[in-house]
């Protein structure tokens, strides 16, 4: 059952996935968090682990940057390995001043001018949102643990660079954005188009108008109340 970029035999992944960007995260949160984790994918160290949470089977693996990446690696979970749910936990920059650092965020939809939603199904809108009955399960999920959440739209972007300077101005206010990131519009429309549920959780890992930034150590290893809030989440599913 291995495909060119998971090596993955059908059964080793769980129902429920939890899809960090960077792939050594997706390796700290199976080694300080799920017991009895086993790899079941290092092809170009895009790391995957499935262990159990609290008694619950659950995996974890990274996704890369962008969304041709998080494309191929979230439609071979839904259609190749019968994932049924995968929770984003990414970061993103803050447009709003709604957000400041280490706030987390769950999407309520994306903005994008990306084609790629096009591309993959020939879908025409550039709005695409999530699984709602999710979504809803990690507002009241964050509630329960006290958990601080902010709900708002993100601009998903093809470029982490952009020489226009003034863009994330103009889309903040002409879209409504309140932040940016890089997948979640391919992995919600993929999860749609599969009749599968699909969700994103972000942590503010910087903020254009302060001008504050997280390390990547930071990145990698301290964005932990989205960590856990996805885990607490992954058991109701």
């Amino acid at each position: 059952m291995a495909t060119a970029h998971n090596q993955a035999e059908k059964g080793q992944i769980a129902k429920v996935v939890l899809m960090p960007g960077d792939p050594l995260r997706a390796k700290f949160i199976a080694e300080n968090y799920l017991e009895n984790a086993e790899q079941f994918n290092d092809v170009r160290n895009m790391f995957g682990y499935t262990g159990t949470y609290q008694g619950k089977r659950i995996s974890v693996m990274g996704s890369g940057m962008g969304m041709p990446s998080i494309g191929i690696y979230s439609h071979e979970l839904f259609n190749k390995y019968d994932v049924d749910v995968i929770l984003r936990i990414g970061s993103c920059g803050a447009y709003s001043e709604r957000l400041k650092l280490y706030d987390v965020m769950v999407v309520k939809d994306c903005w994008s001018e990306s084609t790629y939603a096009h591309t993959y199904s020939g879908y025409e809108s550039d709005i695409v949102k999530p699984n709602a009955e999710l979504v809803e399960l990690i507002k009241q999920t964050a509630k329960e643990i006290n958990q601080d959440l902010v709900e708002g739209r993100v601009h998903c972007t093809d470029c982490f660079y952009r020489m226009d300077k003034q863009a994330c101005y103009r889309i903040q206010k002409e879209h409504d954005c309140d932040a940016v990131e890089m997948e979640s519009l391919a992995l919600f429309h993929n999860a749609n188009v599969a009749n599968k549920k699909a969700a994103t959780i972000l942590t503010v890992s910087d903020h254009i108008l302060s001008n504050e930034k997280t390390t990547a150590l930071e990145r990698q290893t301290s964005f932990t109340k989205m960590i856990e809030l996805a885990l607490q989440c992954a058991l109701k599913c």
